[in-house]
């Protein structure tokens, strides 16, 4: 595989048992996988009420148990912790896992993480008051030496990773968004996938999830070869979101590990 694309995954956090997110992160580790990483909501987005793990309780508690690969929250949104609490966070997690392995993924949120804040009494400040925010805390972890990106498509998400040297993860997006960011910046892709091993496999998870606005769907191949046009376009980091990941958490991360060593 060409190294400079770096492959991970999401960790399935949407439940009230942490036990599948550290067998899916052994699994990635020893699958050869470079990142594991966690949502950072309150609920599963669509779905108030619903469990769902602190990301940086889960983060720890991988740390503790992995030795290789990077951690991150995919994305911390500002405003969700104070600052000086969320600073402490990365740097416990920084103590446990060491400065190499802690990527810093920001966010200020916007309308559909705000009923997450407003339900538990937490202010949603405005966007300007938010991108103030963001800026100081990503120029903060980026003073530690932490890895950093940017989360967000908006031209607010990009002015602030430009403003203190730090990367962006775009969500979703197409080789021509990539390649225009990555012209001022570094810049990896997150998004939801629906992977199968073969032709059979894929027909069965279509059946069972469906499908939904800029799902990346395919074989292991198919997904391997959209990976490829990706790393061609700029992008240093593809990090998938399994759609099958809660149901099935090893097998789930274990075809993302055959989609990387298929990467040409």
């Amino acid at each position: 595989m060409n190294p400079s694309v770096q492959i991970g995954v999401t960790l399935p956090t949407f439940t009230d048992d942490a036990r599948a997110a550290l067998r899916a992160a052994a699994t990635a580790e020893a699958g050869g996988l470079d990142g594991v990483f966690v949502f950072d909501h309150l609920w599963p987005m669509g779905n108030p009420g619903h469990p769902a793990l602190w990301s940086f309780g889960v983060l720890a508690a991988v740390a503790a148990s992995t030795a290789r690969v990077c951690i991150g929250p995919l994305v911390a949104r500002v405003g969700l912790l104070a600052e000086t609490d969320l600073l402490a966070a990365f740097d416990a997690l920084t103590a446990i896992a060491g400065r190499s392995r802690v990527i810093a993924g920001l966010g200020m949120g916007d309308h559909l993480s705000a009923q997450e804040n407003l339900a538990y009494g937490v202010e949603y400040p405005s966007a300007a008051q938010r991108k103030a925010e963001l800026e100081r805390v990503a120029a903060a972890v980026v003073a530690r030496g932490l890895v950093t990106w940017v989360g967000g498509l908006s031209t607010t998400a990009a002015s602030v990773s430009r403003a203190v040297g730090a990367g962006r993860n775009l969500w979703g997006v197409g080789e021509e968004e990539i390649s225009e960011a990555s012209r001022t910046v570094p810049v990896g892709w997150a998004g939801q996938v629906l992977v199968g091993r073969d032709d059979a496999e894929l027909g069965e998870l279509r059946d069972i999830f469906g499908d939904r606005p800029g799902l990346v769907v395919g074989t292991v191949e198919e997904v391997a070869a959209r990976i490829a046009r990706l790393r061609d376009a700029g992008a240093s980091w593809w990090v998938a979101a399994p759609l099958d990941y809660l149901a099935r958490p090893e097998r789930a991360v274990e075809t993302i590990c055959l989609v990387r060593q298929a990467v040409p």
